[in-house]
């Protein structure tokens, strides 16, 4: 059953968002740098993490199917299995100022406490620069970077796109599917999926 708070914001939501203008990265290909603030102040860039499994996470605190992640704890739980192997997780907010899900730096430390993240660090991305940068279309959308830099998935956390916290028990979550198979030193299949959730909140 879904709850209050998914069902106030649903209308706001789409299940497919539009693509953006700009080519997607692609998968084999080095991964865009990028530099961004945390949710702390502190400026960080992909190059800190060189030689690190990364994952970022497209978040919107208010969006329903990243609820439906966060409610289950099945995102924190996928946050802790990785970083606790050694991969940093980062969650960036791209929302911007007066639409769904944007915060201030101390309103996106409360969201990561109160919802208990396990991510390594919060980004925020007022701009939309980052990810427009990653042709970012819905919350959540997930890529995973391997140790060289290249891109190695990129596109929904799991299997299924209903925004039920029911969902979450028979889906496969790709990312996990992703990082384990990087682990072994094996192929990642699939390496591309098709990303659901809500769009994300940029400018325009």
């Amino acid at each position: 059953m879904m709850s209050k708070l998914m069902t106030a914001f649903f209308a706001f939501c789409l299940v497919f968002a539009p693509g953006l203008s700009q080519a997607a990265p692609q998968i084999g290909e080095t991964a865009p740098s990028f530099t961004a603030k945390t949710a702390d102040g502190e400026t960080v860039s992909l190059e800190d993490y060189r030689g690190k499994t990364v994952v970022l996470e497209w978040t919107n605190h208010e969006c329903p199917y990243v609820i439906k992640h966060y409610e289950t704890n099945s995102m924190q739980e996928a946050q802790k299995k990785a970083t606790e192997d050694g991969v940093v997780w980062l969650s960036i907010v791209s929302s911007a100022p007066g639409n769904q899900g944007f915060t201030s730096p101390q309103e996106a430390l409360k969201v990561h406490q109160d919802v208990g993240a396990a991510s390594t660090e919060r980004l925020l991305d007022p701009t939309g620069e980052l990810g427009q940068l990653y042709e970012a279309k819905t919350t959540p959308h997930m890529f995973v970077i391997d140790a060289d830099g290249k891109l190695a998935y990129k596109g929904a956390i799991d299997s299924d796109t209903s925004a039920s916290p029911s969902a979450v028990a028979g889906a496969t979550n790709y990312v996990l599917a992703a990082l384990d198979a990087l682990k072994a030193g094996q192929p990642v299949d699939p390496a591309s999926t098709k990303p659901y959730g809500c769009s994300v909140k940029y400018a325009y």
